[in-house]
């Protein structure tokens, strides 16, 4: 059975563990509009947060099996949060590249762990606090690539245009009096990367690399999946 069909804004996700991390990645994930399926082994935390999550479940991550069982094989991404048991982390996405999953991200808790991560199969490896739960919840999704963060909280990413400004002029699309950022370059398929100009128009599947606040930058990646 191939991974189940997807629509625009349809990107279901998996998150594993609910920690910090995880339940700050769910949320986020829930509120930008996306199907979230939880799992965690402790029956209490399941408990918890059941009342905030339409899909809680209690099971041992660490099993393909079981990860096959609850559909987990027919998602596209997943997050594994676990970061204290680090054994337990490593297994999980072991468990979740041999039932085919192409995405695993996961949270390491130090450089070392991060390196394992990265060498059973983790297609991305970070190290965030609860607060960038957030920003990972949109780079899960695809609407933020890549995200820099400066003490003043002024941030520049690297995201994916959306689609309400394809086949329109930086100008006309009027992105830094809606948003409050600035699109510094744009990155084509097949291209280098160009410095943006007004008159630059935006074509399907451009890339932006944009700068401004923290909260500006989220709320513009936020509008890439709106209908």
């Amino acid at each position: 059975m191939g991974k189940r069909e997807q629509h625009a804004g349809d990107h279901p996700v998996a998150v594993i563990g609910l920690g910090r991390f995880g339940t700050a990645v769910a949320t986020s994930l829930r509120a930008l509009g996306h199907d979230v399926l939880v799992i965690d082994e402790d029956a209490e935390l399941v408990q918890r947060w059941s009342h905030e999550f339409t899909q809680v479940v209690q099971a041992d991550s660490t099993q393909a099996d079981v990860l096959r069982q609850l559909g987990v094989d027919q998602f596209d991404r997943a997050v594994v949060g676990i970061g204290t048991d680090v054994e337990a982390s490593l297994l999980t996405v072991l468990a979740l590249v041999e039932i085919g999953i192409e995405e695993v991200w996961a949270k390491a808790i130090n450089k070392a762990h991060g390196t394992i991560l990265d060498k059973v199969g983790a297609t991305h490896v970070v190290y965030p606090e609860s607060a960038m739960g957030e920003r990972v919840a949109h780079m899960v999704t695809g609407s933020m690539i890549d995200f820099m963060e400066f003490d003043d909280r002024f941030a520049i990413a690297r995201t994916r245009a959306p689609g309400q400004v394809s086949g329109r002029s930086l100008e006309d699309s009027r992105l830094r009096s809606k948003f409050g950022v600035t699109v510094v370059g744009i990155k084509r398929r097949g291209e280098d990367f160009t410095y943006a100009r007004p008159e630059t128009v935006v074509e399907p599947y451009d890339e932006l690399i944009i700068s401004g606040t923290t909260d500006q930058i989220e709320n513009f990646c936020a509008s890439t999946f709106e209908k």
